[in-house]
């Protein structure tokens, strides 16, 4: 069994959560969660990481089952569906809220033993949305600024742990491909933060002295 710390990395296979993945893996072994498939047994393969598929909106204590040790819990994975207020259906509010938000809180939940126990911390990737909303970004903000409070309660209630939320702006990724490809404009990635500097950003708050806490990072491109 390895010494070092241990990092479950939500939305691990791809975007962000695979670069915070790569930033991590010289200090942390590392737990990467997805849904599965080639992606995911890739970036384990390339980290020699442990796969963790699950769908997160279903996620039970028999899943983390196992898990052992963790000493940092970050949560990347997230969807985002625009649209105005007037035609978003609740369907899309309830998928929002339950990837962005639920699924958060109850994997939080589950592992607040092995986190209490490790006196550890919790990153929480939120968004420019979660500080500001915007039109046609109604369910997606909705769900960030929910993501803001249950980050900032958590904190209050559980002083032992490093609570970090952290706003990146637009990121270089398949997932800002699609919301450009939802707002109807070019896809230009010169304008976006690279998924590594976002990770980078997340390496400087969880690598802070004991005796500093970083609990917001907002990261904005230049």
């Amino acid at each position: 069994m390895s010494d070092r710390p241990v990092a479950l990395i939500t939305g691990g296979s791809r975007g962000l959560g695979a670069a915070v993945a790569r930033a991590l893996a010289p200090a942390y072994d590392l737990i990467l969660g997805g849904r599965g498939g080639g992606k995911l047994d890739e970036i384990c393969k390339e980290l020699d990481a442990r796969p963790f598929p699950v769908e997160l909106t279903e996620i039970t204590q028999r899943d983390v089952e196992g898990l052992g040790r963790i000493d940092l819990l970050v949560h990347s994975a997230g969807v985002v569906t625009l649209g105005a207020v007037g035609e978003t259906p609740i369907r899309v509010w309830r998928e929002t809220f339950e990837v962005n938000v639920f699924a958060v809180a109850e994997l939080t939940r589950l592992l607040l033993p092995s986190l209490r126990a490790a006196k550890g911390q919790v990153v929480l990737v939120n968004s420019g949305a979660g500080r500001t909303a915007h039109p046609d970004w109604g369910s997606y903000a909705a769900s960030k600024w929910a993501l803001r409070a249950y980050a900032d309660v958590l904190r209050q209630e559980e002083p032992e742990l490093r609570v970090t939320t952290v706003y990146p702006g637009r990121i270089d990724t398949d997932m800002q491909r699609g919301v450009r490809r939802q707002e109807g404009g070019d896809y230009e990635p010169h304008r976006y933060l690279k998924a590594e500097s976002v990770a980078k950003a997340v390496v400087a708050a969880v690598s802070a002295p004991p005796d500093a806490h970083l609990t917001e990072v907002v990261v904005r491109p230049r």
